[in-house]
C-alpha cells in the first residue's frame, strides 16, 4: 500500500522527498458545492448553539451534556468538511485526529438523556466505564499520530482521492496501529447501537413516572428526549447504510448532512422554549391581559371571607385561587378599581382593623407589635411602615391622639 524510503536519508534525499510530497499535495483539488455549503452552515450553527448552551445553562445542568454532544459533533463534522472540500491538505497533521470524538457522540447523547430524566449528575467515578473505549482508542493510535506527514497524506488520499498517486514513506514507519484502525467503523456502529438501546430503556422506564407538562411548555423533557432518541436511531441507520456502501471515509459527508439537519431541528426546539416570541416579554405589565370579566366585588368578598386578608399567609396567588382566576387578572382589577397594587390594597384593610384594635380595650393585653401580628403583619417594621403610610402617623401617635 505504501512505498518505503531507505532507512537513512541524507539532506539531498530529504529535499527530493519534500519535492515529491508537495506536488502530490498540490494535486488535491479544492471542492466547493451545494453540499459543502450546507455542511458549513450546519457546522457554524452547531458551534453557535453550543456557545449559547454553555453561556446560558448552569454548571451541572443536564443541558450541558447536550451542549457537549453538539460540540463533539461540530468538531467531527469540521474534520469531515475539510476532507470533503480538500482543505485538509493545508492541515494534514490533523487528519483522522477526531476519530475518538466520534466514539463520544452516542455516549454524550445517552448522558444527556440520563441526566435529564433521572435528575442525577454524570460523574467520572460512577460512569467511567462509558469513557473506556473513547479514551483507549487514541492510545492505540499513538503510532499513527507520531508517523511522518507522508503517512497521513497517503491515508487521506486513499480515502478521498484514490486516483492521485501515493508518496513513499520511510522504512522506519510501523503500522501495528492499523489493526485497530481497520475496526474503527465497527466500533462506531457498536457504540451507536449500544447507547441507542440504553437510551430506549431509559425513556421507557421514565415514561411510567411521567408527569404532565405545564401548559406554557411547548415541548416537555420527555418529548425532547424522545425526539433526540429518534434522531440517534436514524443516525445509526444512516451510518450503517453509508458503511455498507463505502469502504473508506468517502461517504462521511452524508452523515454530516444529516447532523446538519439535526442541528437546525434542535435549534428550532430551543427557540420554541424561548420567551422572545411571548407577549409577556414584549408588552407592558397589563397589556397582554384581556378585559377582566370578574367584578371587583367578587374579589372584595373573597378577601373578606373568613377574614382571609388578616392571615399572614394571604397572597395574590392565594386570593386568585379563591376567586378562581389567574393572579394577573386579580392584580389588574385591583389596580383599575383602587389605583393601588395588591400589597397596598391588603395593607389598607389590615390597618383599618389595626386602628380598631389599638383602641379596643379587649385587645389591651396585646402590645403594638402584637396588634400588628394579629392583623397579618409578619414583623414590627412592616406594620409600622404600612400604618404610617396609610394613616400618616405611627401606631403610638395614633393611640395618643385618639385617647386624648
Amino acid at each position: 500500500m505504501y512505498r518505503k524510503l531507505p532507512l537513512t536519508i541524507n539532506n539531498l534525499q530529504l529535499n527530493r522527498y519534500l519535492e515529491q510530497v508537495q506536488p502530490i499535495i498540490d494535486q488535491i483539488p479544492i471542492r466547493h458545492n451545494l453540499v459543502s455549503h450546507f455542511m458549513f452552515l450546519g457546522i457554524v450553527q452547531a458551534y453557535f448553539l453550543t456557545l449559547v448552551i454553555f453561556l446560558r445553562s448552569r454548571s451541572g445542568s443536564p443541558i450541558r451534556m447536550f451542549g457537549w454532544s453538539l460540540l463533539f459533533q461540530a468538531i467531527v463534522c469540521t474534520d469531515t468538511y475539510l476532507c470533503y472540500t480538500g482543505l485538509m491538505k493545508y492541515s494534514l497533521h490533523w487528519n483522522d485526529s477526531t476519530e475518538f470524538l466520534v466514539l463520544l457522540i452516542a455516549p454524550s447523547i445517552y448522558f444527556f438523556t440520563y441526566a435529564l430524566l433521572k435528575r442525577k449528575p454524570i460523574t467520572l467515578k460512577k460512569h467511567w466505564i462509558h469513557f473506556l473505549v473513547p479514551l483507549a482508542y487514541p492510545i492505540t493510535q499513538i503510532g499513527y499520530f507520531s508517523n511522518p506527514l507522508s503517512v497521513k497524506l497517503n491515508a487521506y488520499l486513499d480515502a478521498y482521492h484514490p486516483s492521485i498517486p501515493m508518496v513513499e514513506v520511510p522504512e522506519t514507519v510501523r503500522f501495528e496501529y492499523q489493526v485497530i484502525k481497520d475496526e474503527f467503523r465497527w466500533l462506531v456502529l457498536f457504540s451507536f447501537m449500544t447507547y441507542s438501546i440504553l437510551s430506549i430503556r431509559l425513556v421507557l422506564k421514565s415514561r411510567k413516572n411521567r408527569k404532565l407538562p405545564s401548559k406554557n411548555v411547548r415541548i416537555d423533557k420527555y418529548a425532547f428526549t424522545r425526539n433526540t432518541l429518534i434522531f440517534l436511531v436514524l443516525l445509526l441507520t444512516l451510518v450503517f447504510i453509508v458503511y455498507l456502501n463505502y469502504d473508506d471515509d468517502g461517504g462521511d459527508h452524508y452523515i454530516v448532512l444529516s447532523m446538519t439537519a439535526i442541528t437546525y431541528i434542535s435549534s428550532f426546539f430551543v427557540l420554541s422554549e424561548s420567551r422572545f416570541f411571548e407577549n409577556s416579554w414584549i408588552a407592558d405589565k397589563y397589556e397582554t391581559l384581556s378585559t377582566p370579566e370578574i367584578p371587583f366585588e367578587a374579589i372584595e368578598k373573597a378577601c373578606a371571607d373568613q377574614n382571609y386578608f388578616l392571615s399572614t399567609e394571604a397572597s395574590l396567588k392565594g386570593l386568585a385561587n379563591r376567586v378562581g382566576i389567574n393572579a394577573n387578572t386579580v392584580s389588574q382589577v385591583i389596580n383599575t378599581e383602587k389605583r393601588m397594587n395588591f400589597n397596598d390594597f391588603l395593607n389598607q384593610k389590615r390597618i383599618r382593623v389595626a386602628q380598631q384594635r389599638l383602641l379596643d380595650t379587649s385587645f389591651k393585653h396585646l402590645t403594638i407589635e402584637g396588634v400588628g401580628q394579629s392583623v397579618g403583619f409578619r414583623s414590627k417594621s412592616a406594620f409600622y411602615s404600612a400604618f404610617k403610610k396609610h394613616t400618616g402617623v405611627s401606631p403610638s401617635m395614633f393611640i395618643q391622639k385618639n385617647k386624648t
